[in-house]
């Protein structure tokens, strides 16, 4: 079975003089040569991500789309009709929001937040701005210090709600943000804290992230992190644990409780030395 939208994994069927016929177990699906691996034959196994064209017919690409169906992706504006917007959305082919799947008319030149989705009627890729019912956080997949993949979806007053596994919603404090971010940013994080519907301040069930990995792994990165850092300034710092936290948030990147923390961690292993006068790798 064909998956529209997705990556396939399909064998080369015929070659043609304009690309390679692969098998769908029907009449099979154009890959355009321009699209071709070079030294692909008959018989080949290859990934191609499967969509729509022009004319309403299935092709293959090996070309990546910047999400793929299911994916809520920021993507910008490069047409727009009476019938709806163009976004591009990285193929040859522009992903098509319809004016009814809007939030309050897109313009030209815009990025906006959507979700990727197959139209029921026509069998086809589209996007949507309203997607907001999808998000739920009664019936939860996640539980503390799982990680998990997070997208930017709006500002607060108190930091910013981001999107968790493209399935619930969460709360990225302010003090936990040591970075520039802005909505359609994606990363990694984890689940701080579940606070559930009754004990929460708006009375559903609050989810809070931390950008990173939990505990120890944590650690891990921030001693690679400074490691490097110590490598691309000539093995020396002028930073340590009496360090200015603002210093350090704007160097580093991380809090200072973390990188006290780290910095314990590479000296009892010996990999750098602490004076007055900063950090040093040990030689």
């Amino acid at each position: 079975m064909i998956n529209v939208g997705q990556y396939n994994r399909l064998p080369v069927k015929k070659e043609l003089e304009f690309g390679l016929i692969l098998d769908d177990g029907k009449e099979g699906i154009l890959l355009p040569k321009r699209f071709v691996p070079r030294g692909a034959r008959i018989g080949d196994q290859l990934d191609v991500f499967i969509y729509h064209d022009g004319e309403d017919r299935l092709i293959a690409t090996t070309q990546h789309p910047k999400g793929v169906l299911g994916d809520i992706v920021l993507l910008r504006v490069v047409d727009v009709t009476p019938q709806g917007a163009f976004l591009d959305w990285g193929l040859m082919k522009d992903l098509f929001v319809p004016k009814s799947k809007q939030l309050s008319g897109m313009r030209l030149g815009g990025d906006y937040l959507v979700y990727i989705y197959l139209d029921e009627q026509t069998g086809r890729i589209a996007a949507t701005e309203k997607f907001q019912y999808l998000l739920d956080n009664e019936n939860l997949t996640v539980k503390e210090k799982d990680i998990v993949d997070l997208t930017v979806y709006r500002r607060t007053d108190i930091g910013y709600v981001v999107i968790i596994n493209n399935k619930h919603t969460g709360v990225l404090h302010h003090n936990e943000i040591f970075r520039n971010i802005q909505v359609g940013d994606k990363f990694e994080g984890f689940i701080k804290q579940i606070t559930p519907a009754g004990e929460s301040p708006s009375g559903e069930t609050q989810i809070d992230v931390v950008v990173g990995k939990p505990g120890y792994e944590r650690t891990e990165d921030a001693s690679a992190k400074i490691l490097r850092l110590l490598r691309e300034n000539k093995g020396h710092l002028p930073y340590h644990d009496k360090s200015d936290p603002d210093r350090i948030v704007d160097f580093f990147g991380m809090s200072k409780k973390t990188f006290k923390m780290t910095l314990g961690r590479l000296y009892k292993e010996r990999k750098i030395t602490i004076s007055d006068e900063g950090i040093a790798l040990v030689k």
